[in-house]
């Protein structure tokens, strides 16, 4: 058992930089909503700090992607994530449950570049290294009823973004 944490460590340290940006993402916007403040604000301030503090990791791009994302879509990720509890309600789910589900979901619809089943595989991974034992099967499930609308809603936000080009008033 002693070598337990270790394990979980070198595991950890074995993980992609997306999976950490990923990682990152989730304190992000476990901390903001904790401190109940604007994710994209703590991250500016995180960035900042980094900049001045050569102690303080630099912020991944893709964390920024993630976090800023999620912020800017909030009610909309929110909405399809509380669409699909069943017998649960948004509030009653763990913080940091939210915050993966939250990025996971942004991804699912935004994240053309990420596979689904990535972005499913990645969440149930931070589940189950931030969460509780019960974590990982419940965000998985919740996930495996978004994948099923996900190509859809990526569909309608490329018409969308290809309308707006076309549209000179945009």
């Amino acid at each position: 058992m002693a070598d337990q944490p270790a394990d979980k460590k070198s595991q950890y340290k074995k993980l992609g930089a997306r999976h950490k940006a990923r990682r990152r993402a989730v304190d992000l916007l476990f901390e903001a909503e904790a401190r109940d403040i604007d994710p994209a604000e703590l991250l500016a301030e995180r960035v900042q700090l980094s900049v001045r503090d050569e102690q303080v990791a630099p912020v991944n791009p893709y964390t920024g992607t993630l976090v800023e994302g999620v912020a800017d879509d909030l009610d909309r990720v929110d909405a399809t994530i509380e669409s699909y509890l069943q017998d649960w309600t948004l509030p009653r789910l763990p913080a940091v449950d939210r915050a993966i589900l939250r990025v996971a979901v942004w991804e699912l619809f935004h994240a053309t570049d990420v596979p689904p089943v990535v972005a499913v595989d990645e969440a149930v991974e931070l589940a189950k290294e931030l969460s509780t034992d019960d974590s990982p099967g419940f965000v998985n499930g919740v996930l495996g009823r978004v994948v099923e609308v996900a190509p859809q809603v990526r569909a309608a936000a490329a018409a969308t973004r290809v309308a707006d080009r076309s549209d000179p008033e945009a």
